[in-house]
């Protein structure tokens, strides 16, 4: 079973505010983006996964996406994440209608394919699934079947919403690349910790070390 996954990405200037303690207003549209970058690129070389949108109405995150092999669409609804969310999983449905579908977060520089891939497996079992963040607050992935709605659900204590909706919480071992995602300067450091992609790298030089 291949998947398509919508990655949702505000504008960059208005990216990564919770990290201002760490990266200042210069460098966290660069670092949101090399998230971006390096979620993307994984997310292409795993092989579950058949395609990749973007949703963003960022014209520089559209361009550097778009050259990793992202389809970039329009956040037409311009009314919030989860809009976007099932205004990218509709896109995708109109050219891959009986493809199952997944919410990927952004901001998850250290996302390895096969542990992508084992997430996705997992989540084939059940008509939708998600996974909660490394902090067990928020989620990270939501998928739904073949012929089944996302719903999504996300914001505030998002793993628990998803949970109330009817979605099945994955647990897994072993996938914390996929569960990292980085809002704060300790996530950095603990996504820093996991090996991050060469474009988070890039960005965070000089910024904070590992652990």
């Amino acid at each position: 079973m291949q998947w398509s996954l919508v990655i949702p990405l505000k504008p960059l200037a208005r990216a990564k505010t919770r990290l201002s303690d760490t990266a200042a207003d210069g460098v966290r549209p660069g670092l949101a983006l090399a998230f971006a970058q390096d979620t993307v690129a994984a997310a292409l070389a795993c092989e579950a996964v058949a395609s990749v949108a973007v949703v963003t109405d960022d014209e520089r995150a559209g361009r550097e996406l778009a050259a990793l092999g992202a389809r970039i669409v329009p956040d037409t609804p311009a009314d919030g994440l989860n809009a976007a969310l099932a205004h990218g999983a509709a896109v995708v449905r109109a050219y891959r209608p009986c493809a199952p579908v997944a919410a990927l977060n952004a901001d998850l520089p250290a996302l390895r394919p096969l542990e992508l891939a084992r997430v996705l497996a997992a989540a084939a079992e059940f008509p939708r699934a998600f996974l909660a963040d490394a902090a067990e607050i928020g989620t990270t992935l939501l998928a739904a079947g073949p012929e089944q709605e996302l719903h999504p659900a996300f914001g505030p204590d998002s793993r628990n919403r998803h949970r109330t909706s009817g979605a099945k919480e994955l647990t897994l071992a072993g996938v914390d690349s996929v569960r990292q995602d980085v809002d704060t300067g300790n996530d950095l450091r603990a996504a820093l910790a996991l090996g991050v992609g060469p474009y988070t790298t890039a960005a965070a030089a000089g910024l904070l070390s590992a652990p």
